[in-house]
């Protein structure tokens, strides 16, 4: 059985509103074992048999027939989730600043993201890792940094979805309790 964090894209943001019971529940109808939901904008941690690829579709297509939207699920192992989160190549916390990871299933897309660190705005700071795209920037300029800019084009709503790295850091320790309590 593989622990597996699964990041639903534009929930509860932009008019996809979900509850995230619901979300949990139906993730459990479809197979999946130990749903824990984090936070409301749709971070799950569930136990599956299956590859990274099969939870992906799994996920996304109970999803889409329980709540009829186009649904969008990026799934990682959580080793991998703490190697991406190890990796942050800028100071983790800047007053100031949000930092944040950019999931990216589609190594062409992870590639023409790539190129955008060249054209970073005042504050922005972009690097490419593994599967990822590492960004940071200033809090009052997200919407209109290059990356926020890009990242609302269709093209990328498939493949990609973002999490500030806090938020990685809490799937972390919520898995890391979990486990402690299973001790």
């Amino acid at each position: 059985m593989t622990r597996y964090a699964a990041f639903l894209r534009g929930v509860n943001v932009g008019g996809v509103n979900l509850k995230m019971a619901a979300v949990a529940e139906t993730l459990q109808d479809a197979g999946f074992t130990d749903v824990t939901t984090i936070l409301a904008s749709g971070n799950v941690l569930l136990d599956s048999r299956s590859g990274v690829a099969a939870v992906r579709q799994k996920a996304e297509r109970a999803l889409r027939d329980e709540f009829g939207y186009d649904a969008w699920v990026l799934c990682y192992d959580l080793d991998t989730i703490a190697e991406i989160s190890a990796a942050y190549p800028f100071e983790r916390e800047v007053e100031g600043h949000h930092s944040y990871v950019t999931f990216v299933s589609d190594e062409t897309v992870l590639r023409e993201l790539a190129e955008l660190a060249d054209r970073a705005g005042p504050g922005e700071k972009i690097e490419v890792g593994s599967g990822v795209l590492y960004w940071q920037v200033p809090r009052d300029g997200t919407l209109d940094s290059t990356i926020g800019k890009t990242m609302g084009k269709k093209r990328y709503k498939s493949s990609t979805t973002t999490r500030n790295l806090r938020t990685l850091d809490k799937v972390l320790r919520r898995q890391r309790g979990a486990e402690m309590d299973h001790r």
